[in-house]
């Protein structure tokens, strides 16, 4: 029972570490918004920001970020504040999921904060 008490905890304790490695090493970036661009044949929306990228996932062999469910109600917050950032001349920042899963080579939005 002991021992599997210890393997118990030892691959509760690996997974908690390796969750938190796999947001490590998500991408970031802050700057303003440079291109919002929607596609009519599947809707997908992504935005090219004026800024460095850093952190991105190796899956992410562009820079621009993709709103992950733009149907969401998530996705639609992220598209206006995107619009708005656009309109307004405000910075953005955004934090990538360190996924690629709306398109495979730009990282999915996880936050976004207007800055200024």
């Amino acid at each position: 029972m002991e021992k599997v008490m210890l393997r118990l905890k030892t691959a509760v304790i690996v997974g908690v570490l390796s969750l938190i490695a796999l947001n490590a090493e998500a991408g970031s970036v802050v700057g303003t918004v440079l291109d919002v661009v929607t596609r009519a044949s599947d809707g997908l929306i992504y935005v090219d920001i004026n800024g460095a990228a850093a952190g991105q996932p190796a899956c992410a062999a562009r820079t621009y970020f993709m709103i992950m469910n733009e149907n969401s109600a998530t996705g639609q917050r992220q598209y206006a504040m995107l619009l708005a950032a656009k309109a307004s001349g405000l910075r953005v920042a955004i934090d990538g999921n360190n996924t690629c899963t709306r398109w495979p080579d730009g990282e999915d939005i996880n936050l976004m904060t207007l800055v200024d």
